[in-house]
C-alpha cells in the first residue's frame, strides 16, 4: 500500500530527532508491504548537514517551495492509502488542507512533540503546524507521548482518535562499536543544545565534572553556545552524524540521558536518544519522569539521578556492574523497543483503522 508523509526532514537529523525515527521506521515498514514516499521541504538549514543520500525503504521528493510540488503532491495524495502529516512540517497546514480536500484513505497527524504542543496551548499560543480544530478533520491521531497526553490531546484539542506511537531504534544502525579515543570518557552526553534541558544538564554532568576533577566528561551535540559553562575536564564533539553514534556511546563508562523539560513534566515520551544508547549497549543514567519505568526497569537496566550525587555515585559503580547495566538495556530495547517493533504496531494501527471505514472507500486505494 502507498503511504505518503509530510515531515519536517529526513535527509538531515542535524538538530533534529525527526529524521532518525522516520529512518528507523520506514525501513522497517518497506519489508511490511508499504510504498512510501517522503516530503520535504529543501531548506539551507538542513541542506548544509544532510547525512543520508538514499531513503532505505522510501523515497524522498525534495522541494524548494509547497508551490513548486502542489501538483505532485496532489497525485501522490490521491494514489496513497495513508496520508501523514506530521508536526513541525513546514508546509503542514497546507499538506493538511489538501489531504482533507482529496485523501480517499487514511488521514494521520502525527505529533511527534506532543508535550511542545500542549505547552504552547496552555499558554494561550498555537502551534503552526496545524490550524486551530483542524485535527478533528483526521481519521486518527498518533502521538509521540503517552500517558495523560492522550487524554489532554482529546479534552484540549477535541479530537477522538488519538494513539501513542512512541520512539524506537534501528539495531541494524545501533549497535555495540569499537570505542574511539576521541569520544573516551567517563561520562558522555548526547543531545543538542536545549534551554530547558540546560539545568539538568548542569547539575548531573557540569557540577559532577567539578566535583571529579580526574574524571573526563564528553558532550557531543548541536547549537551549544559559546557562553556554556566549560570546564577542562569536559570535552565537546560537535555535531555526531547518526553513523557516529554508536562509537560515541561505546567509549564511555556511563552515558546520560536528559529529558527536556516539558517532556518530562509530561511523562510517557522517551527519546530516541535513550533507545539509540540502550542499543548500543551502553550503561545509562538518566533523570526521573513518569511512565519511565514502563519502557525500563529502574535499578536493573537503567540508573535514575535527581541529583548531582547522584552521578558522582553512580561512577563509583564497579567496572562488572556498569557492564551487567550495559547488557540489560541491550536486551530490553531489542525485546520491545526496536522500528521493526514499532513499525509493526502501526501496521496494526492503521489495518484496525482501515477496517473502521467503509469497506468500498478502502478498496479504491489499497
Amino acid at each position: 500500500m502507498r503511504m505518503v508523509i509530510f515531515g519536517l526532514a529526513v535527509t538531515s537529523s542535524w538538530g533534529n530527532g525527526h529524521a532518525t525515527l522516520w529512518r528507523g521506521l520506514i525501513g522497517a515498514l518497506a519489508p511490511l508491504g508499504w510504498s512510501i514516499t517522503f516530503f520535504e521541504r529543501d531548506t539551507p538549514y538542513y541542506a548544509g548537514a544532510r547525512d543520508i543520500d538514499r531513503l532505505n525503504g522510501g523515497d524522498v521528493v525534495l522541494y524548494p517551495a509547497w508551490e513548486d510540488i502542489r501538483q505532485a503532491a496532489e497525485t501522490a495524495i490521491r494514489q496513497a492509502a495513508v496520508v501523514i502529516v506530521t508536526s513541525y512540517c513546514p508546509d503542514a497546514i497546507e499538506a493538511s488542507r489538501l489531504a482533507n480536500d482529496i485523501c480517499r484513505g487514511l488521514k494521520v497527524f502525527y505529533d511527534l512533540d506532543t508535550p511542545v504542543t500542549l505547552a504552547s496551548i496552555e499558554r494561550g499560543d498555537h502551534p503552526a503546524y496545524f490550524e486551530p480544530d483542524s485535527l478533528s478533520d483526521f481519521d486518527l491521531i498518533l502521538s509521540y507521548t503517552g500517558g495523560p497526553a492522550i487524554d489532554a490531546l482529546r479534552s484540549i484539542l477535541g479530537v477522538r482518535h488519538v494513539l501513542p506511537l512512541y520512539g524506537h531504534v534501528d539495531p541494524d544502525r545501533h549497535r555495540p562499536a569499537q570505542p574511539r579515543s576521541e569520544f573516551a570518557g567517563d561520562l558522555s552526553y548526547l543531545g543538542t543544545y536545549a534551554e530547558d534541558r540546560q539545568k539538568a544538564v548542569e547539575t548531573l554532568l557540569v557540577a559532577a565534572a567539578a566535583r571529579l576533577p580526574d574524571r573526563r566528561f564528553i558532550i557531543g551535540g548541536a547549537q551549544y553556545p559559546q557562553d556554556f559553562p566549560w570546564s577542562s575536564n569536559i570535552f565537546f564533539v560537535r555535531h555526531l552524524p547518526p553513523a557516529d553514534h554508536p562509537a560515541f556511546f561505546s567509549s564511555s563508562r556511563l552515558t546520560l540521558n536528559v529529558t527536556r523539560e516539558s517532556m518530562a513534566r509530561k511523562g510517557w515520551c522517551p527519546s530516541g536518544r535513550l533507545f539509540e544508547a540502550a542499543a548500543c549497549g551502553a550503561a545509562i543514567i538518566s533523570d526521573n519522569w513518569a511512565g519511565l519505568d514502563s519502557f525500563f526497569t529502574p535499578g536493573s537496566d537503567i540508573l535514575l539521578a535527581h541529583s548531582t550525587g547522584d552521578v558522582v555515585a553512580a561512577l563509583g559503580l564497579s567496572d562488572n556492574e556498569i557492564a551487567t547495566l550495559g547488557r540489560r538495556a541491550r536486551e530490553r530495547v531489542l525485546d520491545e523497543h526496536t522500528s521493526a517493533h514499532r513499525a509493526a504496531e502501526l501496521d496494526r494501527i492503521l489495518n484496525d483503522a482501515f477496517a473502521s471505514k467503509a469497506r468500498g472507500t478502502m478498496e479504491e486505494v489499497v
